[in-house]
């Protein structure tokens, strides 16, 4: 039996964009297995999806994870991350040590366009191609004859974690936003007094996402605005649970983080808000509806190809000078 194995460790947006790729691997390959590596924390996104038959996740030791995977004895490698710890296990797995397997192992690497990337962020020139990550996944498995079926993203949802209609409160059942207000870095994210300022613009009930971390904000939030009936769910349901939030919603806005990601994967109407990061980085919602905000006047931006703790300028316009209709 061909047995394929996918690698991306991080993080949740990058994991659901890889899913187009890992549909049309076990739809066009229906007799062989689809395995995939990913760290611990990130087991929930994948667990669920019909279309892998075995995931692998790295906790601690590479070393336990490589033992694992050797002995599964792989036809191809799909390196969807790219990043020195898998070009590592990638070296592991086709050690010439490994007996009637390492030498006819065949690994396939995703093309970061890092050095595209530097130039954009260093020099605000744009080399990179107009393609979308998702498109440049599926193009390391074009040699193996896979084609992108143009489903879109997938997520699944365990029947566990769908969130019931009743928990919401009455007001809320005929319809409401979602507004994921998190994100890894404060530069990706809207400072409280313009999140209070897009609230208000939003003329249906308000569903809060986030994580523990995002409580204290959303929780100022909720105080502060009047306008709006907002109910909070921050730090309350788990990621699974806080994508049946965003399954049931009208319209999902969210700043370019993974949450803009599983909202696409839902086939949901996105508003993406956008700071230090652009989209040219590849990154936008994918087949799905979406509007992007975001400040194209500025000679700073993209300062970084992730994001910073603050602006490296101190006046964050990316942000702060973004106007709401």
């Amino acid at each position: 039996m061909t047995k394929f194995l996918i690698l991306r460790f991080s993080s949740i947006g990058d994991i659901v964009l890889t899913t187009p790729v890992i549909r049309c691997l076990k739809q066009q390959y229906p007799d062989a297995e689809v395995h995939y590596a990913t760290k611990k924390s990130y087991q929930s996104l994948l667990e669920n999806n019909p279309y892998i038959d075995k995931v692998f996740t790295l906790e601690k030791s590479l070393n336990n994870l490589v033992k694992q995977l050797k002995s599964e004895r792989y036809d191809y490698v799909i390196d969807l991350h790219n990043n020195l710890r898998t070009t590592i296990l990638k070296l592991r797995l086709k050690s010439p040590l490994t007996p009637r397997w390492g030498n006819s192992l065949q690994t396939f690497s995703f093309d970061k366009f890092n050095f595209q990337k530097w130039i954009l962020v260093k020099f605000k020139k744009n080399l990179m191609p107009n393609v979308h990550i998702v498109d440049r996944y599926m193009k390391t498995v074009e040699s193996l004859g896979v084609k992108n079926d143009n489903k879109g993203l997938d997520y699944f949802i365990p029947e566990r974690d769908e969130i019931p209609a009743d928990w919401l409160p009455e007001e809320f059942r005929n319809g409401y936003a979602v507004y994921a207000i998190g994100g890894q870095h404060e530069t990706k994210k809207l400072p409280l007094h313009k999140m209070l300022e897009l609230c208000k613009t939003i003329q249906l009930p308000l569903v809060l996402i986030g994580g523990k971390e995002d409580a204290v904000i959303s929780k100022q939030l909720s105080v502060i605005s009047k306008n709006t009936p907002i109910f909070d769910t921050c730090g309350k349901c788990n990621l699974n649970q806080s994508a049946s939030v965003i399954q049931n919603a009208k319209i999902v806005y969210t700043h370019d983080t993974g949450m803009m990601h599983v909202a696409a994967a839902l086939k949901k109407k996105v508003v993406s808000i956008w700071g230090n990061t652009v989209p040219a980085f590849g990154m936008y919602p994918y087949q799905t509806d979406f509007e992007l905000i975001e400040n194209n006047d500025l000679h700073c931006r993209p300062c970084s190809k992730i994001g910073y703790e603050k602006c490296p300028l101190g006046h964050f316009k990316c942000m702060n000078d973004l106007k709401f209709s």
